[in-house]
């Protein structure tokens, strides 16, 4: 008899204006700036049994503003601040009109981090400052955050989908599902 394996629940987490200051169209590791309260979230959330995966439209690759090997330097850098907290990368290098299936709102990159880490969407949550994240969150069936830093507040008094939490940062949201999750 094969033995089914456990499902995980996971956050996952939009880069840009949830985990770091918005930079727009961010391609230097000289321009990264993490927000002070970012590694204890991260902290908090791992230490209640998620796995945590950072899903990231970067069409700045597509429209040649920067090379995926500047985005792997940033991912790199955030790798080394957090240490094995992330387990995973996944972005979108596409522009917004090409048509594929990874493209935030789409959820072909959640399906693939799913799938390679045996993770229990049912029990997942998707946290970001963007109508984009909370729309992306929905659509694969995850429970959302809306971070109101970033784009956060000029993009909550326009959501097409209301969020399951509304929290100030992304330790605050920390904080709140946490305390979701005992409830």
């Amino acid at each position: 008899m094969i033995e089914q394996q456990q499902l995980t629940p996971a956050i996952f987490l939009d880069r840009d204006g949830t985990l770091i200051e918005e930079v727009n169209f961010l391609s230097r590791v000289d321009d990264l700036r993490i927000f002070p309260f970012t590694k204890t979230a991260l902290e908090q959330f791992s230490a209640a049994g998620f796995l945590l995966f950072v899903v990231t439209n970067q069409s700045g690759i597509g429209r040649g503003l920067f090379t995926a090997e500047d985005m792997q330097n940033i991912h790199k850098a955030l790798r080394e601040e957090f240490g094995s907290l992330i387990r995973g990368f996944y972005y979108c290098p596409h522009l917004p009109d090409a048509g594929c299936d990874c493209r935030k709102p789409n959820t072909a990159l959640i399906e693939r981090a799913a799938g390679e880490h045996n993770i229990d969407l049912s029990r997942s949550w998707f946290i970001g400052d963007k109508d984009l994240d909370i729309q992306t969150g929905v659509n694969a069936g995850l429970k959302t955050c809306l971070v109101l830093t970033g784009y956060g507040m000029e993009h909550k008094e326009t959501l097409g989908s209301l969020p399951t939490l509304i929290a100030d940062n992304i330790g605050e949201a920390a904080r709140k599902i946490v305390t979701f999750l005992q409830d």
